[in-house]
């Protein structure tokens, strides 16, 4: 028996139950592994409280992204064995699988081995915020001095598409409701912090850019706030919507869009995992920052123990992180 984290009911951070559970042998193409760290995601947190997508079949399993041990390897899996330390990388649907637990069955082809040179803690935090970030090189291809507006730049993926953004020597503008996080963005390697809140984000922008715009906005909340970041932009520029925390509806902003030929684009990380080719391309290159220090992941807070997983949601949830949440067992 190992103890597993369920959800019977919908709801906020507490609704998160300790079961003990029976994990059983992995079947063909799976592995069982003995789980060292999760990193905590936006979309889980919606999935619990039943406001994702995909709703829960309850009681569902939850968690999908972490690194672990090889503990047993299916049939047909040659790619793994016992021992081995890898990363699960959420390219599956919510409750599917799920890692908050002390033991997993997850699928051997959601795995990549663990970079040796991180930390648990690090290398379950890497692969969700850098492949979404990754639209801003891999779709956008920034380069010298394009600006890039980052919004809820204190996120993970925010963090990551503003060292993403330095590296392809872009300016990062990270946008942020106050000012309160303005000091710890700069410190993480923004080039500019704007206050949405507090500031004209278009104004400021412009200024930035010496009128031109910006070449790309990254936008994980959506909603009616669309028609500013389509202002900001330059002619030809793009504007990422990758998430809906707004929970409000996202409107086309035509006329911005129109008079400068801009373009509005959809995105999750899975458009680069679901062909391997890209997939491949882009897994070298995060691992080549990784290694070369000009990407480093950025724990906001790490917790201890599948108890924890309460408070750390609970923390996720109350937005005064600078990077990720994660948990170590």
């Amino acid at each position: 028996m190992a103890r597993v984290i369920r959800v019977h009911e919908t709801g906020g951070p507490q609704v998160l139950k300790i079961d003990d559970v029976e994990v059983g042998a992995p079947g063909p193409g799976e592995v069982r592994i003995k789980v060292l760290a999760v990193g905590l995601n936006r979309s889980e947190a919606m999935y619990r409280a039943g406001r994702y997508p995909t709703k829960p079949q309850l009681p569902t399993l939850i968690g999908y992204e972490g690194v672990g041990v090889v503990e047993a390897v299916g049939s047909g899996v040659s790619e793994y064995k016992e021992g081995d330390r890898v990363c699960v990388l959420p390219m599956i649907q919510q409750g599917q699988y799920g890692i908050w637990a002390e033991q997993a069955i997850v699928p051997a082809r959601i795995l990549l081995p663990a970079p040796d040179f991180l930390s648990d803690a690090e290398a379950a935090s890497i692969w969700m915020q850098y492949m979404t970030a990754f639209a801003i090189i891999e779709v956008a291809d920034v380069g010298i001095n394009d600006g890039v507006i980052v919004r809820a730049a204190s996120s993970s993926v925010g963090i990551a598409a503003i060292q993403l953004a330095n590296w392809a020597g872009a300016v990062s503008i990270a946008a942020t409701r106050t000012h309160a996080k303005a000091e710890a963005l700069l410190g993480q390697g923004a080039a500019h912090v704007v206050a949405t809140e507090e500031e004209d984000l278009v104004e400021r922008v412009m200024d930035i850019t010496g009128g031109e715009g910006a070449y790309v906005a990254f936008d994980p909340v959506g909603g009616p706030y669309v028609d500013t970041l389509a202002q900001a932009l330059r002619p030809r520029g793009i504007l990422f919507i990758y998430g809906g925390l707004s929970e409000s509806p996202t409107p086309y902003p035509h006329w911005p869009m129109a008079f400068k030929g801009c373009s509005m684009r959809g995105w999750v990380a899975s458009e680069i995992w679901n062909h391997p080719h890209r997939f491949d391309k882009a897994k070298e290159r995060i691992v080549a920052g990784l290694r070369g220090g000009q990407l480093k992941p950025v724990i906001a807070r790490e917790f201890s123990g599948l108890e924890s997983l309460v408070d750390a949601n609970a923390y996720l949830e109350s937005n005064q992180q600078i990077g990720k949440v994660v948990v170590t067992f």
